[in-house]
């Protein structure tokens, strides 16, 4: 008897997605560029949470996105199951990376450090976010935004620290 690819990777408990495979993949992949973008910034920038953090975090934040979001569309409407909300879940990733970041702000001595890190990582987040939903466009953005403003404010405040013209 012939067994299609499908019937022979539900054997193996792989599960059929809303959105093709490839897609999903992509969209994790994308995520994960994006994160470095901001990672690397915060990297040369001698920063606790660098390339490595923001990677996976933006990750991180994607593939809960994406789960939250096929786990809907896994559920028929009408049948009197359990309603599923997926911006709960968005909510959640955003709460759980809030507290990430929250750990990397610290007080010593007075003043308050990481909290640029602490907001990178967030960025982060919301950027997987973003790009698992799609919005491929939105994420670059604000990645490349974000990237800028880390690096040419840190050159304005060194300069300033410095009291240079």
């Amino acid at each position: 008897m012939e067994q299609s690819v499908m019937d022979v990777g539900n054997e193996f408990g792989f599960v059929a997605t809303y959105l093709p495979q490839h897609i999903l993949a992509i969209r994790l992949l994308i995520a994960a560029l994006l994160g470095a973008m901001i990672g690397f910034e915060r990297e040369i920038s001698t920063a606790e949470a660098g390339l490595r953090t923001h990677i996976l975090v933006s990750v991180a934040a994607a593939l809960f996105t994406i789960l939250a979001f096929e786990i809907f569309h896994t559920i028929e409407p009408g049948t009197g199951g359990p309603q599923a909300d997926p911006i709960r879940a968005v909510e959640a990733v955003t709460a759980g990376i809030a507290f990430l970041g929250a750990g990397a702000i610290f007080r010593s001595r007075g003043n308050v450090q990481g909290l640029t890190t602490g907001a990178g990582m967030w960025l982060a987040g919301a950027v997987g976010v973003a790009t698992s939903l799609g919005y491929y466009i939105v994420a670059f953005g604000v990645a490349l935004l974000a990237v800028v403003v880390l690096a040419s404010l840190r050159a304005v405040t060194r300069r300033v620290a410095r009291h240079e013209p």
